[in-house]
């Protein structure tokens, strides 16, 4: 089977997944409700995402043991609707509106950046540095990162946090370290990478100018 069936049997239980919780513990506060509009609907742009501009990394063929592994991971996002609906607890009002704009920053980086990348290299190869990733190579992960940084502030708890901090360690970081060395064959990624960050936006290096190449 492909890598991405497990990732999006996750994403398209998050909704009930989170529904079931607030129906068990009868837990129906403004937090949990915003949790859900949240995390839920992220679940289903990204089955919406795979359905437009699905991401080739994830169309490798896997083993049922590595489907089942990579669910295991992937579910681990669970534990803070988990925590946030089990406890009871309320987040303030200030806290839900930062939470709400985090998630929403992240969500146009993620899918858009996404978008950009899946359709320049439709229609041309070799280096994206421009639109998303005129300042930084992992636009789409600097997204990711943020919708799930959105969730665990609504849980106040240290354990999403950490949940997140071992993606980004553990799965994130390697990544993009890998993507840097395969674009590294481009003769232009030199100067690209010195004025783009590998995760962050980098707002004060001279912009890449070549417009005839246009990230994997």
């Amino acid at each position: 089977m492909k890598a991405k069936y497990p990732i999006n049997l996750s994403k398209s239980l998050t909704f009930i997944f989170i529904l079931g919780l607030m129906l068990a513990y009868d837990n129906f506060t403004i937090g949990a409700w915003v949790y859900l509009a949240l995390h839920g609907t992220y679940g289903i742009l990204w089955l919406l995402k795979d359905s437009l501009y699905p991401d080739k990394q994830w169309e490798q063929e896997i083993s049922l043991v590595n489907a089942v592994l990579i669910f295991a991971i992937v579910s681990l996002y669970w534990v803070a609707p988990f925590i946030l609906i089990s406890r009871g607890t309320v987040p303030p009002p200030p806290l839900i509106a930062a939470a709400i704009a985090t998630n929403i920053i992240g969500i146009f980086l993620h899918y858009s950046s996404d978008a950009q990348k899946y359709y320049t290299l439709k229609y041309r190869q070799g280096l994206i540095t421009e639109g998303f990733f005129a300042r930084s190579r992992n636009p789409n992960y600097l997204g990711e990162i943020l919708i799930y940084l959105s969730f665990a502030m609504l849980t106040q708890h240290w354990l999403p946090f950490s949940i997140l901090g071992g993606f980004v360690v553990g799965i994130f970081i390697p990544n993009m370290r890998k993507k840097d060395k395969s674009l590294s064959r481009y003769p232009e990624f030199e100067q690209y990478q010195a004025s783009s960050g590998l995760l962050l936006p980098q707002l004060f290096a001279a912009k890449f100018e070549d417009k005839e190449t246009a990230v994997n």
